[in-house]
């Protein structure tokens, strides 16, 4: 009698391991935000939270099963904003984040087995921080952007991807950063095709000495504030990355004519010229390894296309003998372009021929010591 209690026991406690063990199996596990590795203009809050500030701020994490899920909040329950994601390898699509948003969402996989994600920030910094709380599946973990040369793309609604998709949104309808795409902008996309890495300083309407409509504030004004806005203290370190090229993209903003309505000074070439060589001296206080590429616009057509390339050589030259030792400053000019986005704007496919365009420029550079 004894035995077969005995025998009992044994086998209960082997079925009550294998459960154990099962249920072990199919346990998801929590990345914090603190665990994550971010790619971009980020910060860690007083809370332990992500706060994911320039357009195309990434970070990864990998994970198996069929799906995981995001945590994500924004410092405004009233307003909204958008990730978006790469999945093994391959772009998805947009993520809209609400406000007040309380519950995790749901992200398929393609199948089951391991996955890679990357999640990009869809918006510029302007759109205020999407916060990343946690994220959950099964045996996830976090992963770091591969070593690779990195370009910094700094510009304006253009580099931003602004107004560039209007696939959930028609052009005019919905909030101007409902037609973001970062991910798809030019600058990520040479960077991916260079298998190079990235991060995007812009700002939608920004200028070298002034911006599309106002006198200000412009880049050379915000670009050491961690957000880009002239009314925040809080500066950023520009020690955690050290690129290899700094791409400017500038001077569609401070050739505009306005909004109409605001009083608006003609262009003036000899300020554009003496603040951009000011702003490049900055960007060389910061990076003095850096090589410094100078972009035109493909918005620009006409005369005014030719007096911002000249204003360019002018600027190149100036800081070419200004830093004998360094490398030259390199030049492209962007052929004419009629931009089929919303308000006369590049849309995804626009990008993907800047792209293909800068990509020999950018080649050249990558592989010169």
């Amino acid at each position: 009698m004894k035995s077969k209690i005995l025998f009992f026991i044994l086998i209960s406690l082997s079925f009550a391991g294998k459960l154990c063990a099962s249920k072990k199996n199919q346990t998801t596990d929590t990345l914090s935000a603190s665990m994550l590795k971010p790619f971009g203009r980020s910060i860690l809050n007083k809370e332990k939270k992500l706060e994911l500030i320039s357009s195309a701020v990434h970070f990864g994490f990998k994970f198996r099963g069929e799906s995981f899920k995001i945590l994500a909040t924004l410092k405004n329950r009233n307003e909204h904003n958008y990730l978006q994601y790469e999945m093994d390898g391959k772009y998805q699509k947009r993520i809209r984040i609400d406000g007040n948003n309380q519950k995790p969402i749901l992200i398929a996989a393609n199948g089951k087995g391991e996955h890679t994600v990357w999640i990009y920030k869809a918006t510029e910094a302007h759109t205020g921080p999407i916060i990343i709380e946690s994220i959950v599946a099964n045996k996830i973990v976090p992963t770091k952007v591969p070593k690779a040369p990195l370009i910094e793309f700094i510009g304006n609604s253009i580099t931003c991807g602004a107004a560039s998709d209007a696939s959930d949104f028609l052009c005019g309808t919905g909030t101007y950063h409902d037609q973001h795409n970062a991910y798809m902008a030019y600058g990520p996309r040479v960077a991916r095709k260079l298998s190079a890495n990235y991060v995007l300083s812009s700002v939608s309407g920004i200028g070298v000495y002034r911006t599309w409509n106002t006198n200000g504030p412009s880049m050379p004004e915000v670009y050491e504030r961690q957000d880009f806005r002239s009314t925040t203290t809080d500066k950023w370190d520009f020690r955690q990355y050290e690129p290899k090229i700094v791409s400017i993209a500038l001077g569609t903003n401070d050739m505009s004519n306005g909004d109409g309505k605001t009083e608006r000074k003609p262009f003036e070439a000899d300020v554009f010229i003496s603040e951009y060589v000011k702003f490049i001296k900055l960007i060389k206080s910061k990076y003095p390894k850096a090589q410094i590429a100078l972009l035109s616009s493909p918005m620009i057509h006409g005369e005014q296309k030719k007096i911002l390339e000249k204003s360019l050589l002018a600027i190149k030259t100036n800081i070419d003998s200004a830093y004998l030792k360094d490398k030259k400053v390199a030049v492209f000019s962007f052929p004419e372009m009629q931009p089929h986005g919303c308000s006369g704007h590049p849309d995804v496919a626009d990008h993907l021929i800047l792209a293909e365009q800068l990509y020999p420029f950018f080649s050249k550079l990558l592989k010169e010591e």
